[in-house]
């Protein structure tokens, strides 16, 4: 029997937060172990239950969403982060995917978006809203970002995969080369593309149609 998506659900308005844990109970694949308040809440039970995904509201007192995705960032946390948040604005969607969040919601999102957005990303994928996505797109091809190094042969197979969601081991198996060598071509295709993280890495790659998302 596969085990069940854990998740944690932060957002310091309780009807909000209870709302969305109601909705998600209707899932059998998904098991809620656990809700916060803020950030500073949301670090601690992420460090004792050990989540598979988290859904992060960005505005919350103590530490707000972007301090705790920095947080969890530095700590190198296995939890995967979906933002699930009110604000949409440019900067805001930058900085949370900058600071790991491998998925971006707006609240008000169709509950459908919601369940598949936790299994993509629970599966190794990134999701974007359509709306979010094409804001972090505009950003990009507005030339903030530095220019794109040429990538040799492998680093674009392994780009290549990325874009489809697969893991390390999974591009290792894949390629039938070690996953330590894979964790070097990702190593160099964030630096090459001027990113932070693999979430950035195939959004920027996507705007620059280096790729294409899911191909």
């Amino acid at each position: 029997m596969t085990k069940p998506i854990r998740i944690i659900v932060a957002d310091d308005h309780p009807v909000v937060r209870d709302g969305l844990i109601a909705i998600l109970g209707t899932q059998p694949d998904f098991e809620i172990v656990g809700k916060a308040d803020d950030g500073a809440d949301a670090l601690t039970q992420v460090h004792a239950l050990q989540p598979d995904v988290l859904l992060l509201d960005l505005e919350m007192p103590t530490l707000d969403g972007v301090e705790t995705l920095r947080r969890l960032k530095t700590e190198d946390a296995a939890v995967r982060v979906i933002v699930f948040t009110a604000f949409d604005t440019d900067d805001r969607i930058v900085s949370a995917v900058q600071n790991g969040a491998q998925g971006y919601l707006l609240k008000g999102a169709p509950r459908d978006e919601i369940f598949n957005a936790i299994r993509v990303v629970h599966a190794g994928g990134s999701l974007l809203q359509p709306v979010v996505a094409s804001k972090l797109l505009r950003r990009v091809q507005a030339g903030d970002e530095p220019a794109t190094e040429s990538f040799t042969p492998r680093e674009t197979e392994v780009l290549h995969l990325m874009a489809q969601g697969l893991q390390n081991k999974e591009i290792a198996l894949r390629l039938v080369i070690t996953e330590r060598t894979v964790k070097f071509y990702v190593s160099a295709i964030l630096s090459k593309l001027g990113v932070g993280n693999r979430t950035e890495a195939v959004t920027v790659a996507v705007a620059r149609g280096l790729v294409k998302p899911g191909k």
